[in-house]
C-alpha cells in the first residue's frame, strides 16, 4: 500500500505542476490557480503515510516528490529546447504555456519542502502526544497549518509582481479559504486509507509471522 501511496504522491505533485499556470474562478469571488484541486490531495497521502508508517516513511516520499519535481523540470527544459520538427505547428504555444510554468514550480519546490516537512512535522508532534486517538485533530490540525505555510509562500513568490498587492491577498485568502473547507472534508478519506494501509500491515505482519 505504501507503493501506490507514493505513487499517487508524486504523480499528483508533477500534474499541479502542469496546471499551476492556469487560474480558475469558482463564483464570481474565489480564484484559485488550477492546480489546488489536486494538490490538496497529497496531505491526506503524507499524513496516512506518517500515521501508519512513521515520521521516517513520510519524509521520504517528501523527498522522493522533490527530487521527481526537479527532474521534471529539467525534462520540460529540455523537451522546449530540442529542436521542432519542420511540420509541428505549436511550439510557440508549448514554449509558452511550459516557460510561464517555471516560475510557477520555483514557487511550487519552495512552498512545496517547506509545507509538507511542517505537514510531517506537526502530525508526528500530535501523535506521539495523543498515540492512535485523535487522528482528525492531528490531520487537521496539521493540514490547516502547513497550507497555510503553502499558500503563503506559494502565491507569493509564483505571483508577486504580476498583479496588485491587494489582489495578491485576496488569492492568499481565498486558497487558504478553499484549503480549510478541504482539509475537513478530507478527513474520513484520510481514516479510510489509514484503515486500508493498516489492514495490509498486519496482514503481511502474519503472514511473515507464520513464514
Amino acid at each position: 500500500m505504501l507503493f501506490y501511496l507514493n505513487g499517487a504522491f508524486v504523480g499528483l505533485l508533477v500534474l499541479s505542476n502542469i496546471l499551476a499556470v492556469k487560474l480558475i474562478s469558482i463564483g464570481n469571488w474565489v480564484v484559485l490557480p488550477a492546480a489546488v484541486i489536486i494538490y490538496i490531495f497529497t496531505y491526506p497521502i503524507t499524513d496516512t503515510i506518517t500515521e501508519v508508517y512513521g515520521k521516517e516513511a513520510a519524509k521520504q516520499t517528501v523527498m522522493a516528490g522533490l527530487i521527481t519535481q526537479i527532474l521534471a523540470v529539467i525534462f520540460i527544459y529540455v523537451a522546449i529546447k530540442l529542436p521542432a520538427a519542420p511540420f509541428y505547428q505549436n511550439q510557440a504555444e508549448f514554449e509558452a504555456i511550459f516557460t510561464s510554468g517555471f516560475r510557477v514550480t520555483i514557487a511550487s519546490l519552495v512552498s512545496f519542502l517547506i509545507s509538507q516537512n511542517l505537514d510531517v512535522a506537526l502530525f508526528h508532534k500530535l501523535k506521539e502526544r495523543h498515540g492512535d486517538k485523535g487522528l482528525w485533530i492531528r490531520n487537521n490540525a496539521s493540514t490547516m497549518t502547513s497550507q497555510l505555510v503553502d499558500t503563503t509562500i506559494f502565491i507569493t513568490i509564483a505571483f508577486y509582481g504580476t498583479m496588485p498587492v491587494g489582489a495578491l491577498a485576496g488569492l492568499i485568502l481565498t486558497q487558504y479559504s478553499f484549503k480549510f473547507v478541504m482539509a475537513i472534508f478530507d478527513t474520513p478519506f484520510v481514516y479510510l486509507l489509514v484503515r486500508l494501509c493498516r489492514r495490509e500491515f498486519q496482514r503481511k505482519s502474519s503472514l511473515h509471522k507464520f513464514s
